[in-house]
Formats: C-alpha cells, sequence, structure tokens
C-alpha cells in the first residue's frame, strides 16, 4: 500500500509544479526512461500518469 500513496504524492507534486504541462512532462520521463531501457522507471511513471488522469478528472467533476 506504500507505494500506491507513493504515487498519488508523486501525482500530487507533478501536478502542483508543472501545472497544465504535467502530462508533458510526465511523457517525457517516460520517452527517457524507456530508451534508457529502464522498465521498472516506466512502470512507475506511467502509475504516475494513471494517478494524474484520476485527479484531473476529479478536478474537472468538482467544478
Amino acid at each position: 500500500m506504500r507505494a500506491d500513496l507513493e504515487r498519488w504524492a508523486e501525482a500530487l507534486a507533478v501536478e502542483r509544479e508543472h501545472g497544465a504541462n504535467a502530462g508533458d512532462f510526465i511523457a517525457e520521463r517516460v520517452r527517457t526512461l524507456a530508451l534508457a531501457g529502464d522498465q521498472a522507471g516506466v512502470v512507475r511513471w506511467l502509475d504516475i500518469a494513471t494517478r494524474l488522469d484520476q485527479l484531473l478528472d476529479a478536478s474537472a467533476m468538482a467544478h
């Protein structure tokens, strides 16, 4: 469960730091890690992306 909470915290941090560009930032991280052959890193950032999408969807529904 701890890893799940860490991914939520990371998604929040990326959204706060990069705002509307958060998705682009994550896509670049995934691309860089994939090119480096870091599959675990790719999985981690895809998990963060999933949580960011959920955060943004929840935010849009609240407005």
